[in-house]
């Protein structure tokens, strides 16, 4: 896959993977479906879903180290900031020739334009949170992410 098919994907999956509502209910739903499936999978990771900055729901699994909280803070912030996925705004700089860490003029300390972090985005609404993976390499994070939103979604249809 060329980047700039990389980005038409990671595009089409902010347009497909939208909540009609998101309330604390769902974000518990949702954080336990990504924790269900990294369990069953062995994944040694770290889980945040989080809405307008509060955290409802956190998980870190056997094998996962705050070094992986640290990581999920960092490319939340990218999804606060851009309101697309983290990895989504990294792969925009590769394409434009540039790097997130030197070319964002934002410190690196706080944002990590890496991917496993995914916004949370309402219908009519936009972007309200994040839904978020650390502890795999960057497109395994999304991928799981994705995997899990895209079951949990087509369940609620």
């Amino acid at each position: 896959m060329t980047s700039r098919e990389l980005l038409d994907e990671l595009a089409a999956q902010e347009q497909r993977l939208v909540f009609d509502s998101f309330d604390e209910q769902t974000a518990w739903a949702v954080g336990v479906a990504l924790r269900d499936a990294a369990l069953a999978a062995g994944l040694p990771v770290a889980i945040s879903v989080r809405r307008n900055g509060q955290r409802l729901f956190h998980a870190a699994l056997p094998g996962a180290s705050a070094d992986n909280d640290g990581w999920l803070e960092r490319k939340c912030a990218v999804v606060d900031r851009y309101g697309r996925s983290s990895l989504r705004v990294g792969e925009e700089f590769r394409v434009d020739g540039k790097s997130f860490d030197a070319d964002a003029r934002l410190d690196p300390s706080r944002y990590a334009a890496h991917g496993g972090a995914f916004p949370v985005l309402v219908r009519d609404t936009g972007c309200v949170g994040t839904i978020a993976v650390s502890g795999l390499p960057q497109l395994d994070d999304h991928r799981l992410v994705v995997e899990v939103l895209e079951a949990f979604l087509s369940e609620r249809r």
